[in-house]
């Protein structure tokens, strides 16, 4: 069974899709079957893996309100063993179409738990807020990846989050757990990089991976191709951060 992981964070920016579209290809490239869900109307996480949205006829907003079997919203991409489902700016207005659906908050767990035998590790891409879509996609998940950007309001809307966790854990989804805090754009030679990391370390401790995600020029020009940095360009800062959080999560979720 594959396990279903959702990148999370109401704060805009942190890098939540940039490490959505990079973990996935670094898991896929490390022969893992991964399937990326882009639960954000934005549609970035599409883009960013080659998905021409204009083409696109059935998306993860026909799977919500049309109960269109999730097969036929999965697309390939360039990456062997990488699909995704990608997303469309009617997610906007899909939260509102929600609110009459019976048990609005496990539609997307309805979705995607049939997938988990298909697929390694299933990754959501959450949008920046903690609308329903997002609590869908904490109800749906096993666990959850904090993106935090290493800057300095990184911290406060953290707790937020949290609290929301807390709520879904209580309510809707007892299994939850937090899969880390990824630290990105970090600047080794910034010392409120370097000090936003230790608080980080200190608050959570072990939650936080080892990998830290570098401040990157190849990780901002690959999206713009289509592309994940590891096709882009595999011997980047980027792309060797983005293998070694891959790793981590593999050898994490074989103890």
């Amino acid at each position: 069974m594959g396990k279903i992981i959702a990148l999370a964070n109401q704060k805009g920016g942190v890098g939540k899709t940039t490490t959505t579209i990079n973990l996935a290809a670094s898991l896929a490239t490390l022969e893992k079957k991964v399937l990326v869900v882009d639960a954000d109307p934005q549609a970035n996480a599409s883009s960013g893996l080659g998905v021409d949205l204009k083409q696109v006829e059935c998306s993860i907003y026909e799977c919500i309100i049309n109960q269109t079997d999730a097969r036929e919203a999965i697309y390939t991409t360039d990456i062997e063993g990488l699909d995704v489902i990608p997303s469309h700016i009617d997610l906007v207005g899909a939260e509102i179409e929600m609110l009459n659906l019976p048990d609005r908050e496990k539609v997307l767990k309805k979705i995607l738990t049939p997938m988990k035998e298909e697929y390694d590790y299933i990754l959501i891409d959450c949008s920046p807020s903690l609308g329903l879509i997002t609590i869908n996609s904490l109800t749906a998940a096993d666990s959850v990846i904090i993106p935090v950007q290493c800057e300095y309001f990184a911290l406060e809307g953290i707790s937020k989050l949290l609290n929301t966790i807390k709520i879904i854990k209580s309510k809707l989804n007892p299994t939850l757990e937090i899969e880390g805090f990824l630290l990105t754009m970090f600047d080794s030679r910034l010392r409120l990089a370097n000090q936003i990391y230790d608080e980080v370390k200190r608050h959570f401790q072990e939650l936080v991976f080892k990998t830290v995600v570098q401040r990157n020029v190849k990780l901002s020009e690959a999206p713009s191709h289509g592309l994940p940095v590891i096709l882009y360009d595999a011997d980047s800062t980027g792309s060797k951060n983005h293998l070694a959080l891959a790793q981590e999560i593999i050898k994490h979720n074989r103890k």
